[in-house]
């Protein structure tokens, strides 16, 4: 099983989803069975109670889940049909985390959330990736996870720390970070500004991972001059950045 880390940078709402799904149908065209899983770093247990003006339209399941409208994003692209469980929230894991604590299962521990709270997303998205999703009962060879929200986030934290040990958990060969960020272009002087995607990927890298493709958002294309200052400081060979 392969793994993919889609996170964001500088702004929310800068594409991730569909850069997810789009970067599934490309896989899925080449023969290569994806699943997908949304992580809303969000205490909500699902988005069934979200006022509409705020997240948009609920994606009912197949199964009856109320989830982010990324999973019916995921499903149309890749034509597959996933599960509740296919949408992980902070409420969720605090939730399993605390009936197995009120259960005993820890044994007395003193319950923390590294490890427990970051080994429960890491068993989460391991199990949750082995799930036949397109109807003919064989496991996928790649899942790709967005990771919901902005590098820098506190409500993400445990997610990035439990995707820092995920990558050693699956082999770093197993695992590829792509990051989505913003370069900005200010009307007043045209210029394409790197340093926000900068500080975003250095934010990331402090985190412990380590970006392999970096997806620029941009008015125009990107110019030589600054894919290269991007490249430079973000440790990503040019070859490996997109503008979109």
């Amino acid at each position: 099983m392969k793994y993919i880390l889609v996170t964001g940078g500088v702004i929310s709402g800068i594409g991730k989803g569909v850069i997810a799904s789009s970067l599934g149908t490309i896989l899925k065209a080449c023969g290569i069975r994806v699943t997908s899983i949304k992580i809303d770093p969000y205490i909500n247990i699902d988005a069934g109670t979200f006022s509409p003006y705020e997240h948009g339209e609920v994606f009912v399941l197949d199964d009856g889940g109320e989830v982010d409208l990324d999973l019916g994003n995921y499903e149309r692209f890749l034509d597959i049909k996933l599960h509740r469980d296919n949408n992980i929230t902070t409420g969720k894991i605090y939730q399993h985390v605390i009936n197995k604590e009120r259960k005993g299962d820890y044994l007395g521990k003193t319950v923390q959330v590294v490890p427990h709270i970051t080994d429960a997303i890491q068993n989460w998205v391991e199990n949750v990736s082995m799930v036949p999703v397109d109807g003919d009962n064989k496991l996928p060879d790649v899942c790709i996870v967005e990771l919901g929200g902005t590098i820098g986030d506190i409500e993400g934290m445990p997610f990035v720390e439990a995707f820092r040990q995920f990558q050693f958990r699956v082999k770093r060969e197993n695992f590829c970070c792509i990051h989505v960020s913003l370069v900005p272009q200010p009307g007043s002087t045209g210029e394409q500004k790197s340093k926000p995607t900068q500080n975003s990927v250095r934010e990331l890298r402090g985190l412990g991972l380590s970006p392999d493709l970096i997806v620029a958002r941009s008015e125009s294309p990107l110019n030589s001059s600054v894919k290269d200052k991007i490249s430079n400081f973000c440790h990503v060979e040019p070859q490996h950045m997109c503008f979109i």
